[in-house]
Protein backbone atom coordinates (compact mmCIF):
# COMPACT_ATOMS: atom_id res chain seq x y z
CA UNK A 1 0.00 0.00 0.00
CA UNK A 2 1.40 3.39 -1.08
CA UNK A 3 2.06 5.90 1.83
CA UNK A 4 -1.11 7.91 2.77
CA UNK A 5 -0.24 12.08 2.71
CA UNK A 6 -3.81 13.31 1.97
CA UNK A 7 -7.35 12.37 2.19
CA UNK A 8 -7.84 11.83 -1.67
CA UNK A 9 -5.02 8.96 -1.03
CA UNK A 10 -8.18 7.28 1.24
CA UNK A 11 -10.08 7.17 -1.81
CA UNK A 12 -12.99 8.77 -0.17
CA UNK A 13 -16.28 10.17 -2.06
CA UNK A 14 -15.83 13.62 -3.66
CA UNK A 15 -18.83 14.69 -1.31
CA UNK A 16 -16.75 14.04 1.41
CA UNK A 17 -13.47 15.48 0.17
CA UNK A 18 -15.60 18.97 -0.32
CA UNK A 19 -16.62 18.48 2.93
CA UNK A 20 -13.84 17.85 4.33
CA UNK A 21 -12.18 20.78 2.61
CA UNK A 22 -14.67 23.24 3.78
CA UNK A 23 -13.89 21.99 7.23
CA UNK A 24 -9.91 23.44 6.84
CA UNK A 25 -8.97 19.93 7.49
CA UNK A 26 -5.20 19.33 5.48
CA UNK A 27 -4.43 15.81 6.12
CA UNK A 28 -5.13 12.75 8.05
CA UNK A 29 -4.11 12.20 10.95
CA UNK A 30 -2.31 9.04 12.38
CA UNK A 31 -5.13 7.05 13.58
CA UNK A 32 -6.94 8.03 10.59
CA UNK A 33 -4.74 6.93 8.29
CA UNK A 34 -4.31 2.90 10.44
CA UNK A 35 -8.08 3.01 10.79
CA UNK A 36 -10.07 4.35 7.52
CA UNK A 37 -9.39 1.47 5.48
CA UNK A 38 -9.77 -1.16 8.08
CA UNK A 39 -12.93 -0.22 9.09
CA UNK A 40 -14.32 0.37 5.40
CA UNK A 41 -13.03 -3.19 5.10
CA UNK A 42 -15.44 -4.12 8.03
CA UNK A 43 -12.88 -4.77 10.33
CA UNK A 44 -13.19 -4.50 13.92
CA UNK A 45 -11.19 -1.56 14.97
CA UNK A 46 -10.49 -0.40 18.99
CA UNK A 47 -8.35 3.04 18.53
CA UNK A 48 -6.86 4.69 21.26
CA UNK A 49 -5.27 8.20 20.66
CA UNK A 50 -5.09 11.57 22.23
CA UNK A 51 -7.82 14.32 22.22
CA UNK A 52 -7.63 16.08 19.53
CA UNK A 53 -6.04 13.34 17.20
CA UNK A 54 -9.21 13.04 14.68
CA UNK A 55 -10.83 9.93 16.78
CA UNK A 56 -14.36 10.83 15.59
CA UNK A 57 -13.05 11.35 11.81
CA UNK A 58 -11.54 7.98 11.51
CA UNK A 59 -14.73 6.49 12.42
CA UNK A 60 -17.22 9.04 11.01
CA UNK A 61 -15.43 8.76 7.33
CA UNK A 62 -15.64 5.03 7.08
CA UNK A 63 -19.36 5.26 8.22
CA UNK A 64 -20.69 7.87 5.93
CA UNK A 65 -18.57 6.02 3.07
CA UNK A 66 -20.52 2.77 4.10
CA UNK A 67 -24.11 4.60 4.35
CA UNK A 68 -23.40 6.53 1.43
CA UNK A 69 -26.87 7.75 0.84
CA UNK A 70 -30.45 8.50 2.66
CA UNK A 71 -32.16 4.60 1.72
CA UNK A 72 -35.71 3.41 3.94
CA UNK A 73 -36.27 4.90 7.50
CA UNK A 74 -34.61 2.61 10.06
CA UNK A 75 -31.27 3.69 11.51
CA UNK A 76 -28.31 1.66 9.19
CA UNK A 77 -25.27 2.73 11.48
CA UNK A 78 -25.58 3.60 15.66
CA UNK A 79 -22.93 5.06 17.56
CA UNK A 80 -23.19 4.75 21.24
CA UNK A 81 -21.08 8.10 23.25
CA UNK A 82 -21.29 8.42 27.51
CA UNK A 83 -23.06 11.88 27.01
CA UNK A 84 -25.13 14.37 26.15
CA UNK A 85 -22.31 17.14 25.67
CA UNK A 86 -20.57 14.06 23.11
CA UNK A 87 -23.94 13.21 21.45
CA UNK A 88 -24.11 16.86 20.67
CA UNK A 89 -20.17 17.06 19.68
CA UNK A 90 -19.77 13.88 17.33
CA UNK A 91 -23.69 14.73 15.47
CA UNK A 92 -22.91 18.13 14.58
CA UNK A 93 -18.81 16.38 13.69
CA UNK A 94 -20.98 13.76 11.50
CA UNK A 95 -23.36 16.29 9.78
CA UNK A 96 -20.22 18.84 8.74
CA UNK A 97 -18.91 15.83 7.23
CA UNK A 98 -22.35 14.66 5.31
CA UNK A 99 -23.14 18.23 4.20
CA UNK A 100 -22.97 17.33 0.69
CA UNK A 101 -24.93 13.87 0.70
CA UNK A 102 -28.51 13.60 1.56
CA UNK A 103 -28.15 11.47 5.02
CA UNK A 104 -30.21 12.03 7.82
CA UNK A 105 -28.26 11.74 11.09
CA UNK A 106 -30.31 11.92 14.24
CA UNK A 107 -28.60 13.04 17.62
CA UNK A 108 -30.84 11.74 21.27
CA UNK A 109 -29.95 11.87 24.86
CA UNK A 110 -31.22 12.14 28.16
CA UNK A 111 -32.24 14.20 30.59
CA UNK A 112 -34.49 15.55 27.85
CA UNK A 113 -37.82 14.25 27.08
CA UNK A 114 -38.03 11.64 24.13
CA UNK A 115 -40.92 13.11 22.61
CA UNK A 116 -38.92 15.65 20.02
CA UNK A 117 -36.38 12.48 19.50
CA UNK A 118 -38.88 10.27 18.98
CA UNK A 119 -40.34 12.45 15.92
CA UNK A 120 -36.95 12.82 14.59
CA UNK A 121 -36.72 8.85 14.53
CA UNK A 122 -39.60 8.29 12.78
CA UNK A 123 -39.06 10.63 10.16
CA UNK A 124 -36.98 8.35 9.34
CA UNK A 125 -32.63 8.35 9.74
CA UNK A 126 -29.56 6.61 8.33
CA UNK A 127 -27.19 7.00 11.25
CA UNK A 128 -27.75 7.26 15.23
CA UNK A 129 -25.45 8.86 17.84
CA UNK A 130 -27.29 8.18 21.41
CA UNK A 131 -26.50 7.99 24.96
CA UNK A 132 -26.81 4.13 25.84
CA UNK A 133 -29.83 5.16 28.33
CA UNK A 134 -32.21 6.88 25.81
CA UNK A 135 -30.82 4.41 23.08
CA UNK A 136 -32.65 1.46 25.27
CA UNK A 137 -35.55 4.06 26.88
CA UNK A 138 -36.46 5.18 22.68
CA UNK A 139 -35.81 0.89 21.91
CA UNK A 140 -37.72 -0.75 24.49
CA UNK A 141 -40.98 1.65 23.49
CA UNK A 142 -41.07 -0.23 20.14
CA UNK A 143 -40.14 3.60 18.08
CA UNK A 144 -37.02 2.43 17.10
CA UNK A 145 -36.32 -0.26 14.84
CA UNK A 146 -32.67 -1.99 14.76
CA UNK A 147 -33.02 -4.57 12.53
CA UNK A 148 -31.07 -2.59 9.47
CA UNK A 149 -27.95 -1.51 12.12
CA UNK A 150 -24.91 -2.63 10.65
CA UNK A 151 -22.01 -1.08 11.87
CA UNK A 152 -21.75 -0.41 15.95
CA UNK A 153 -19.59 2.12 17.45
CA UNK A 154 -18.69 2.35 20.48
CA UNK A 155 -17.01 6.05 21.28
CA UNK A 156 -15.37 6.22 24.70
CA UNK A 157 -16.15 2.98 26.03
CA UNK A 158 -13.89 3.02 28.81
CA UNK A 159 -16.51 5.98 29.94
CA UNK A 160 -19.56 4.29 28.93
CA UNK A 161 -18.25 0.86 30.84
CA UNK A 162 -17.19 3.62 33.82
CA UNK A 163 -20.42 5.56 33.84
CA UNK A 164 -22.36 2.46 34.68
CA UNK A 165 -23.85 1.44 31.41
CA UNK A 166 -22.69 -2.34 31.13
CA UNK A 167 -26.36 -3.50 31.17
CA UNK A 168 -27.67 -1.75 28.66
CA UNK A 169 -25.00 -2.76 26.27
Amino acid sequence: MAAISSFDDLKLYKQLLNAIADAGYQAPTEIQIKCVHLIMGGKEVIGIAKTGTGKTAAYLLPILMKVKYAQGSEPRALILVPTKELVLQVTNHALQLATYTDLRIVGIYGGVGPKTQIESIEKGLDILIATPGRFLEIYQRNVLPCKQIKTVVLDEADRVMDMGFLPQL
